[in-house]
């Protein structure tokens, strides 16, 4: 089959986003494993401009994988790759990757309760056993999954992908390019209404409707685009790239003018329901346009693009791990903070890196880290 290097370009745009996007959550007010003390409201903008899709478009470039593996091996040859290939990783993130980020979450915020000396040894044991680490602000149940929470959702759905396989394949849907601009969203904005309030994200795979609803939705929006919809939403995407940006970017603009508008007061409900469709529309025209945008500019085959695209699940795992452990080596020095998070960003990608370049070279090891041989 032709290597489609505009699926390589989004799979490393998107993963790519979730290191400055994991760096910016140390800084500022939002819930995290670890905080600095010059957590803030400032960044929080800037976070917004990725957060309403960042994860939506790696569900959707997965439904689109999944589709072209389905179409080389089958139902049998995808349920076999997507095991081996996000499972292994999962249960290895589990047992070993994410563990600092446990241990530090407790160090932090409940010294208490650290078992032992309050070593990383002790904690690792009392982990790997499946304690529970409680305080007044709730409970962590280990072993935990942290941000490997992606894997296990991309693994249900590509089981159940062979479902809509059955389905046949299509007629080609010719739309006008507004429609698809427009059509796909609308799912998300009823979503968004009338799940979302009642089932707000949890990431733990059994209570989490509202996520699970987006999420399948783009995964089988990825796959149908690669059947009956390939003729359609690529093409408008492509030929509307900055029709979908410049509307992608003033909802953001929209967001961050309500979210400082009501930082300090509720909001009325006729403007609630309005930030939510807001946030799915912008959810559609970021991964809409992400999509027109790397058709454009990749339209052919490259060899860094190949090898970027073969190391950004490995640096997936590890990334966050980094940056935790690196926010305690750095704290003792007590840096300006833009000069501290600006060292977090490029020590992230130089270790993560470094460890996916030495993990590759190691049989029986590199599986467990999502680097194929």
């Amino acid at each position: 089959m032709n290597r489609l290097p505009y699926l390589d370009a989004l799979r490393v745009f998107a993963f790519a986003l979730l290191i400055p996007y994991h760096v910016g959550m140390y800084y500022v007010s939002w819930d995290w494993h670890v905080k600095s003390p010059h957590a803030s409201a400032l960044l929080e903008p800037f976070m917004r401009l990725s957060s309403p899709w960042r994860l939506g478009l790696l569900f959707f470039v997965g439904g689109v994988a999944a589709q072209l593996l389905w179409a080389k091996r089958g139902s049998l040859g995808l349920l076999k790759d997507r095991s081996y290939r996000l499972l292994l990783p999962l249960l290895v993130g589990m047992l070993v990757v994410v563990v600092p980020q446990a241990y530090f979450e407790v160090k932090t915020q409940a010294p208490s309760l650290l078992p032992g000396d309050g070593g990383y040894l002790d904690f690792w044991a009392s982990y790997l056993r499946g304690a529970r680490f409680c305080d007044a602000d709730g409970c962590l149940t280990t072993p935990t999954w942290n941000h490997l929470w992606f894997l296990p959702y991309l693994w249900l759905y590509a089981l159940a992908a062979p479902l809509l396989a059955r389905l046949g394949r299509l007629p080609a849907l010719r739309l006008p390019d507004w429609a698809w601009c427009l059509l796909p969203a609308l799912p998300l904005v009823l979503a968004r209404w009338f799940v979302f309030p009642h089932f707000p994200s949890t990431h733990d795979l059994v209570h989490d409707h509202y996520n699970h609803l987006q999420y399948a939705y783009l995964f089988a929006l990825g796959w149908a685009s690669r059947q009956a919809l390939a003729e359609g939403l690529w093409q408008a995407a492509k030929r509307r790239r900055w029709p979908l940006l410049a509307l992608a970017l003033a909802s953001w603009a929209l967001l961050v003018a309500y979210y400082q508008t009501y930082a300090n007061v509720a909001p009325p409900t006729h403007w609630r329901m309005a930030q939510r469709a807001v946030w799915a529309l912008m959810a559609w025209w970021a991964i809409a346009a992400a999509c027109g945008w790397m058709q454009h500019w990749f339209n052919r085959d490259l060899a860094w693009l190949r090898a970027a695209s073969s190391a950004v699940f490995c640096l997936y795992v590890l990334h966050q791990s980094v940056i935790v452990v690196l926010t305690q080596a750095l704290a003792p020095l007590a840096l300006p903070w833009g000069l501290e998070a600006l060292l977090l960003l490029v020590l992230t990608f130089a270790l993560s890196l470094l460890g996916y370049q030495v993990l590759r070279r190691v049989p029986w090891v590199r599986q467990g880290f999502g680097i194929r041989a």
